[in-house]
């Protein structure tokens, strides 16, 4: 089986093709030839995932899965949230991100947060969507350099370190996209 991963993201891209068995070859959307921004339009997360992947199945035919994930802060009311790549700006500047989440919590005490990852698999055209959250808390300032978004300063439920300051197996393992993905992959197996 070949399916199409709909990112840009090379550090997701890297994530995700730990997690998924050698008998599914992953397609890059360099490897079929999708070079375009595709839209992300949508007020959620879910709607985000669900668009991207709709998008690569209309306009290039292959079977896909896509994601969108998000950091939901309960003392900021969910925020960043579906915004969570473009938060300080377009730019999408991981530091800028963190640097403004920071600031927002600095009076807080409450430092609940939440990343949620949504898959929306397209296959053999019927879409099927795999939610993953991992539970944690955002720490008071950026800790390890591993990871990438807002790895720096989310410490997940349990642990004592950063996804930053954690082996990627670990994160894999216990995190959102782990979560999501390992859904996909007994779907897919099924």
């Amino acid at each position: 089986m070949q399916i199409v991963f709909a990112t840009n993201n090379l550090n997701k891209l890297k994530e995700v093709q730990l997690l998924i068995p050698e008998h599914i070859k992953l397609l890059s959307l360099k490897d079929i030839g999708c070079f375009e921004d595709i839209p992300e339009t949508q007020n959620t997360i879910e709607g985000n995932a669900i668009q991207k992947s709709e998008y690569i199945k209309l306009h290039y035919g292959y079977n896909c899965f896509a994601d969108d994930t998000g950091l939901e802060v309960k003392a900021l009311n969910g925020e960043p949230g579906v915004y969570s790549a473009r938060y300080a700006g377009e730019q999408r500047d991981n530091n800028d991100n963190m640097d403004l989440l920071l600031k927002k919590l600095k009076s807080k005490t409450n430092r609940q947060a939440q990343f949620k990852t949504v898959i929306s698999l397209q296959l053999n055209n019927k879409q099927t969507s795999f939610t993953g959250i991992c539970e944690g808390e955002i720490t008071a300032s950026k800790f390890g350099k591993k990871g990438f978004g807002y790895d720096p300063i989310f410490k997940p439920k349990g642990y004592n370190k950063t996804f930053a300051e954690m082996d990627l197996n670990l994160k894999n393992s216990i995190g959102h996209r782990g979560k999501a993905v390992a859904m996909l992959v007994n779907f897919l197996n099924s």
